[in-house]
């Protein structure tokens, strides 16, 4: 088997120590998290972990099987790239001259549909939605001019299928 990239989704009640126990899970197997999101889901009082890693689908569906062990899990899923729609956000801090001085700097942001957060006399600020590659060249083509500061999320997504969960909460009602 070969290693692809999935996206696990963990649904489970908000505890303290969750969070170290699920990473310990990878630590035991030795597979690094390559992103990872905890929100607020679409069901009141859970929280959804969107854990991104880079393994087989043998191992994916071991570490599935171990965090569903939890007892805070309420079900984990994982899907891969194909299955899902997902995103990542990041912000870019750069010096406000370049914005005015350079003109190439105008049309990077149009070019990459990035968005203007904010302009102050020092610093105005990007914000650039979408895959990870995107970011990355944004990245590289802002890095010459000089970047102040830079962040990324980790992944957001959603599956394009319904997910086993809603069915499971629909029984319930």
């Amino acid at each position: 088997m070969e290693d692809k990239t999935f996206t696990i989704s963990v649904y489970s009640e908000n505890n303290v120590g969750l969070l170290n126990r699920i990473s310990g899970i990878f630590l035991k197997r030795h597979i690094n998290i390559l992103s990872l999101n905890v929100s607020e889901s679409e069901i009141e009082n859970v929280s959804r972990f969107i854990i991104v890693v880079n393994t087989t689908e043998k191992w994916v569906q071991n570490i599935v099987g171990q965090i569903e062990k939890q007892i805070e899990v309420i079900k984990a899923f994982y899907h891969t790239d194909e299955e899902t729609i997902y995103l990542e956000n990041a912000l870019f801090k750069i010096a406000s001259g370049l914005l005015f001085d350079e003109k190439q700097i105008q049309n990077i942001i149009k070019e990459s549909q990035s968005t203007i957060v904010t302009v102050s006399r020092d610093f105005f600020v990007i914000s650039k939605s979408g895959r990870r590659s995107e970011i990355e060249e944004l990245y590289a083509k802002f890095k010459p001019y000089g970047i102040m500061q830079f962040v990324r999320s980790g992944r957001i997504s959603v599956s394009k299928e319904k997910m086993e969960i809603s069915t499971m909460l629909e029984a319930l009602k």
